[in-house]
């Protein structure tokens, strides 16, 4: 199976979107392979929110952090910009500063 990965642009998407449409600023994100992950903190000790997993071509999962910060699977899967969405506007509690 072909392995998508997650552009810079797709990063930068995702944070504009956290910062300018969500008002949620003490938030970043950054690309690793097939990832966008949401996270908050010291640049030397981040803490984890979520991330976004790109699957398909068009499709991400959402992947939440535990109090572990370990990662769970959703069963969540859409576009990214709608997986973005819906983390907001239903798990925004999640990304809430920590602290």
């Amino acid at each position: 199976m072909a392995q998508h990965t997650a552009q810079p642009h797709d990063a930068e998407a995702v944070e504009t979107y956290l910062h300018d449409t969500a008002g949620l600023a003490h938030l970043r994100t950054r690309r690793r392979a097939d990832l966008v992950i949401i996270e908050s903190g010291a640049d030397d000790d981040p803490w984890p929110h979520a991330r976004l997993r790109r699957v398909g071509v068009h499709r991400w999962r959402l992947e939440m952090a535990t109090h572990t910060g370990r990662w769970e699977t959703t069963p969540f899967e859409a576009q990214r910009d709608e997986v973005v969405r819906l983390l907001v506007e239903t798990f925004g509690w999640t990304l809430t500063p920590i602290g």
